[in-house]
């Protein structure tokens, strides 16, 4: 497995293209394997899970192709079966169970895998599929779905921490074929549940409220082959914006959408980050104080749960108590005890760390649990004077493109190397 190495303490100062997103392109991808045409989806960002789809598209029959961030799919035929050594490694595959229920009639997937922060459950993805009249069963490990043809129904998503984004994916594609109308109430409204919508229009899908909590879906006989660009990643965006406030930088981020980052930037403004907004490109600007701020995970508009392992990452930098509650996932400060090996004093109450900031940091050895829990520990890395060595970065492959050749793009000394 590679580790990053990095040689902390430099300001960051340049330039940044934020990718295509990951959470966006994701499901994209498993909507194309309800149309036998052909689909082309652009600014796809190079990462493993985006390669991990593909192999479950072609596991399933269809033709996948990606080239320099474009990816062509042509699902002429399909088979009904997403098998558990390709799913349990991605939790997001999971969304392919509504479209290829849809178009085939019948489903068996792989319960999901990937990052370990907190029970993820796929109740309601269920449970909104037998409303629109499919039968469903667990075996093995597997969910059995069948139905003819699927009935627009009335279905409600709320759930324990709010609406399910996936869950909410699954949900509007299978009912793009449904017969009748389809109507979701508590909806997800986050900016990639649109971008998905914006695409099955594209393929002659009728879809109203998109973005919204309110989702009318009228079913349609079938859909055609569409051409797609994918929205720029908001939690990639995040990320460096909070990179280059925590080591005093001077950073333009630029391809990115400002408005899908208000909570955000609404955080780092309280937090005394020196900024110039506009609507597709953040610069960061050295000179601010960094001042401690509190702040509760929630479902979009909220404060994302992405972010909240770097915000707490950049508290460490603000002398006083700051207070990060987490009401998305219960098991999502693994990385607290990682950044304690760099000095941090983080202490765990419940949903809630208890971060004291200000202290002297410096470079260690780390291991990463998750995907944002590995950008929180580059971020520490990067201000922190020393060497720092973040072990298990095949997590940040998932979610982040070539986030080492970026970083050095702007000043970073950071260098992926095999873990001894």
């Amino acid at each position: 497995m590679d580790s990053f190495l990095i040689q902390g303490g430099r300001p960051l100062c340049g330039d940044i293209e934020i990718s295509g997103s990951k959470n966006a392109v994701l499901p994209i991808l498993a909507a194309t394997l309800l149309t036998r045409e052909k689909c082309i989806i652009r600014r796809v960002p190079d990462l493993s899970d985006v390669h991990f789809m593909g192999k479950i598209i072609r596991s399933l029959g269809a033709d996948f192709n990606y080239e320099n961030g474009i990816v062509t799919i042509q699902a002429k035929r399909l088979k009904a079966r997403g098998d558990y050594d390709l799913i349990r490694k991605m939790r997001g595959s999971i969304c392919i169970l509504g479209p290829l229920l849809a178009r085939s009639g019948k489903a068996s997937v792989s319960m999901p895998g990937g990052c370990v922060i907190g029970t993820r459950p796929i109740d309601l993805h269920l449970k909104g599929l037998k409303a629109l009249a499919a039968e469903i069963h667990i075996r093995g490990g597997y969910v059995h779905a069948k139905a003819g043809r699927l009935q627009g129904a009335e279905v409600f998503l709320g759930g324990r921490v709010g609406p399910t984004v996936l869950g909410t994916a699954n949900i509007m594609m299978a009912a793009t074929l449904a017969e009748g109308v389809t109507v979701i109430e508590s909806a997800a409204c986050e900016p990639e549940i649109t971008d998905l919508a914006h695409f099955l229009i594209a393929m002659g899908a009728k879809i109203e409220g998109a973005g919204s909590p309110r989702m009318v879906i009228t079913g349609v006989d079938r859909l055609h082959g569409a051409e797609h660009e994918v929205i720029p990643d908001r939690i990639e965006a995040a990320t460096y914006a909070m990179a280059a406030a925590a080591t005093n930088g001077e950073v333009t981020l630029h391809h990115m959408r400002c408005d899908h980052l208000a909570a955000v930037l609404d955080k780092l403004k309280e937090a005394g980050v020196r900024m110039e907004a506009r609507d597709t490109s953040l610069k960061i600007l050295p000179g601010g104080e960094i001042s401690t701020v509190d702040v509760s995970t929630q479902p979009y508009t909220g404060f994302p749960t992405d972010a909240q392992a770097q915000l707490m990452a950049l508290m460490l930098k603000a002398a006083g108590l700051s207070i990060i509650t987490e009401r998305i996932f219960e098991s999502r400060f693994m990385h607290a005890n990682e950044l304690a090996r760099l000095g941090a004093d983080i202490a765990i109450e419940g949903p809630s760390a208890i971060i004291r900031g200000g202290l002297p940091l410096s470079g260690a050895e780390v291991m990463a649990s998750d995907l944002r829990a590995s950008a929180a520990l580059v971020i520490a890395g990067l201000m922190c004077p020393g060497s720092t060595q973040v072990n298990r970065i095949y997590h940040l492959d998932r979610g982040y493109e070539g986030m080492d050749k970026k970083l050095r793009s702007i000043g970073a000394k950071v260098k992926r190397v095999k873990e001894r």
